[in-house]
C-alpha cells in the first residue's frame, strides 16, 4: 500500500471564506450559503437554497455545521465528524446552529453542533479537531478509473439522454451544480431501475471554480459534496433508480474522517460501495482520492430507505 503525505497538512485556516471574485454565479451562491451570519458567541444563522428536492439538501447542513464548528477553533483542522439528521430541513426558513466548544486539549478540540428549525432540533454533529502532527502512513490503493478528462458530466448525460429521465429528476438536474460530476460508468445514472448492478459506484467530482489554498474552505466544501452521491450506492443491486416512483430515500446519519489536506477544485474519485441493506436501511461507504491516487478522506453514510410495492417503476 503506498505512503501518502503528512495526516494533516499545515495550510492556511482563513476564517471567514476568503475567495477571489468574480466567480461562476453558482458557486458564488454555495460560498455565500456556507458563510454564516453569526449571531453572538457559539450561535450562528444560515440560509437555504432549493435545488430540486423537497428538503433541504443534508450536505448543507452537513457544510454549515462544519463552518459553524470551525469558526470556533483556532489554528486546528478537522479530522473526523459524526452526524445525524433528525428531521427534514425547510428549505424556505433559515437554520440556527448552537456549538458547544466540549474540549480544548493539548493536541484535539472537540466541538459538539446542534442545527435547530422552528424551536426543534433538525439535526446533530460531533466534530473534531486537531492540531498538525506527523505519524505513521499507509493507505488503500486508488481503484484503476479511466481519467476524468475523457467523461462525461450529469448535466451533458442529462441533455443528451433526455427522453430517457422521469420528470421527477429532470428538475434536479436542471439545478446548476457548483461541481462537476462526472460518473465513470453512465450506465449507472442513466439505468432507470431495469438492471441490477453490484453496489458500487465511482464518480470523479470537482468544484466549478478556482479556490485559495484555505483548508477551512475546502473542508466545509468536501463535506458539501460528500452528500451527492452515497446513499445512491445502495438501490443498485435491487434494481432500482433514486428517481423511482414510490421509492423513500433520507439520509439518517453521517461519517467523515479527513485523512489528508486537499483541494475540492481539483480533480477528486469517489469510490463508493453498499456493504449491506436490511430493516428499511441502507449503508453506504467511500473513499475519497485525489488524481494521483492520494486518499484525503473516508465517508460512511446510512440511510432510509423504503419502497412501496404498488407503486409504479
Amino acid at each position: 500500500m503506498p505512503a501518502g503525505r503528512p495526516l494533516i497538512l499545515a495550510v492556511t485556516i482563513t476564517v471567514p471564506f476568503a475567495v477571489p471574485v468574480p466567480m461562476d454565479s453558482s458557486f458564488a451562491d454555495l460560498i455565500a450559503l456556507l458563510e454564516l451570519e453569526p449571531i453572538e458567541e457559539n450561535i450562528f444563522r444560515g440560509q437555504s437554497r432549493d435545488i430540486g428536492t423537497p428538503q433541504v439538501f443534508g450536505g448543507q447542513v452537513l457544510g454549515q455545521a462544519l463552518a459553524a464548528a470551525s469558526r470556533t477553533v483556532q489554528d486546528r483542522a478537522a479530522h473526523s465528524l459524526h452526524a445525524y439528521f433528525l428531521k427534514r430541513g425547510d428549505v424556505n426558513a433559515p437554520i440556527i446552529y448552537e456549538v458547544d466548544r466540549a474540549r480544548d486539549g493539548g493536541s484535539f478540540s472537540n466541538r459538539r453542533v446542534v442545527a435547530i428549525q422552528h424551536g426543534e432540533q433538525i439535526f446533530n454533529m460531533t466534530a473534531s479537531f486537531q492540531a498538525f502532527e506527523t505519524g505513521l502512513e499507509h493507505q488503500v490503493s486508488m481503484p484503476e478509473v479511466p481519467s476524468p478528462d475523457g467523461l462525461k458530466d450529469i448535466e451533458t448525460l442529462a441533455r443528451e439522454y433526455s427522453g430517457e429521465i422521469p420528470p421527477r429528476m429532470r428538475r434536479f438536474l436542471s439545478y446548476r451544480r457548483p461541481f462537476s460530476v462526472r460518473p465513470v460508468d453512465p450506465g449507472q445514472f442513466l439505468s432507470m431501475g431495469s438492471q441490477n448492478r453490484a453496489p458500487v459506484k465511482q464518480v470523479w467530482m470537482r468544484a466549478v471554480d478556482r479556490l485559495p489554498a484555505d483548508q477551512f474552505l475546502h473542508q466545509v466544501l468536501l463535506a458539501y459534496v460528500s452528500d451527492y452521491e452515497l446513499i445512491g450506492t445502495v438501490t443498485l443491486p435491487h434494481g432500482l433508480h433514486v428517481s423511482r416512483a414510490g421509492l423513500q430515500m433520507a439520509s439518517l446519519d453521517h461519517a467523515m474522517w479527513f485523512h489528508r489536506a486537499c483541494r475540492v477544485d481539483e480533480w477528486l474519485l469517489f469510490a463508493l460501495d453498499s456493504p449491506a441493506a436490511s430493516g428499511g436501511r441502507g449503508l453506504a461507504h467511500g473513499h475519497v482520492f485525489t488524481a494521483d491516487g492520494q486518499l484525503v478522506a473516508t465517508l460512511a453514510q446510512e440511510g432510509l430507505i423504503r419502497v412501496r410495492p404498488d407503486s409504479a417503476a
